[in-house]
């Protein structure tokens, strides 16, 4: 057998009929007895979970830490508020701040666990925002949501340390960052001096570029190194793993191809030893492959994917449409325990 590096993806499994020996993933319902092993220099081999060393083993098994004050025992949906004239799918919808506050309020009603709030779009070819214009867009719909008495968590989606300190300072509690912490190298120190929880996701190139004819060794793969290289790093500048999610970043310089590789082996990530989110909402691929063009129509196919996704036990999902992601993520957890969780 070769000794080049593997990578471990357990094959998950949920329902009543748990064998004996099963390990769970972390405290979910799901569970597995075998898992899939990975490598750059040869096939996949399905084996015996009972193979792995203790060090993979805990990685897929330790329960993950609360992020901010939101246990990970049952799948989250973040909310996506953009503050933005210009983001792909609800671009200007939300751009004045009462709106914003307004839509952020009604999504904490129909039952987001967190708000990710936006000042600059990353669609495909999106340019970047100025960092007053930014914090001017955000601050204001932070304020305000506290101001109108939401108590929840609240995501600032920036690359920018400016921005994010003046969120934090404004309440939010979680940065999300669509570079990985990498365009500005103040953002790792940031997050380590504040203790703020960060989403570490991954995207090649700048939203600018990144769809220009993006290509990759093994997609997957690739992924998932730059994933634990950006986790170790920022664990080495101060960051505790507690307090980091990752994205492999569907969407961002990716293929539908690339998307579709990483969706149906999702569950690899789990190997990171760190909660995954996935954000595939209303995204490009699924009205490409649904043959919806308008973005707001792909609500059907983006809960597809959410529920696909929550079948590789992701913990967050990221979603346009809240209150029909918690609908379809309660019957589908129903319908698969067999019981009203």
């Amino acid at each position: 057998m070769s000794t080049a590096r593997r990578y471990v993806r357990p094959l998950l499994q949920q329902g009543p009929a748990r064998p004996d020996g099963a390990l769970a993933l972390g405290a979910t319902d799901l569970w597995f007895t075998h898992v899939e092993l990975l490598r750059r220099d040869g096939p996949a081999e399905v084996v015996p979970a009972a193979a792995l060393s203790a060090t993979e083993r805990d990685a897929l098994t330790a329960p993950r830490a609360e992020i901010a004050t939101l246990s990970l025992d049952a799948p989250r949906v973040m909310g996506i508020l953009n503050a933005t004239p210009d983001s792909f799918s609800d671009g200007g919808r939300h751009a004045a701040a009462t709106d914003a506050i307004t839509a952020g309020m009604e999504m904490a009603q129909a039952g987001a666990d967190l708000l990710d709030i936006g000042g600059e779009s990353t669609r495909p070819g999106a340019e970047t925002v100025p960092v007053p214009e930014e914090i001017a867009r955000v601050v204001p719909v932070i304020e305000g949501l506290r101001a109108a008495g939401y108590t929840g968590l609240i995501s600032i989606d920036t690359r920018k340390a400016a921005v994010a300190q003046a969120a934090v300072a404004a309440g939010a509690g979680l940065i999300n960052d669509v570079s990985g912490l990498t365009y500005d190298p103040a953002m790792p120190a940031l997050a380590a001096t504040a203790q703020t929880p960060v989403c570490v996701m991954h995207a090649l190139g700048d939203p600018a570029t990144m769809q220009q004819n993006p290509s990759y060794d093994n997609v997957l793969l690739d992924v998932y190194d730059y994933l634990h290289t950006r986790i170790t790093a920022l664990t080495a500048a101060g960051v505790p793993r507690s307090n980091i999610i990752a994205d492999p970043g569907i969407g961002f310089g990716k293929t539908q191809d690339h998307n579709l590789t990483l969706l149906s082996r999702l569950s690899l990530f789990h190997s990171l030893g760190v909660p995954i989110l996935l954000g595939a909402s209303r995204k490009r691929f699924i009205g490409t492959i649904s043959g919806v063009d308008t973005a707001d129509q792909r609500v059907a196919g983006s809960i597809a994917v959410a529920l696909a996704g929550l079948a590789q036990g992701m913990q967050m999902l990221r979603v346009h449409d809240v209150a029909e992601t918690r609908q379809a993520i309660a019957l589908w957890r129903a319908s698969m325990a067999g019981r009203h969780p």
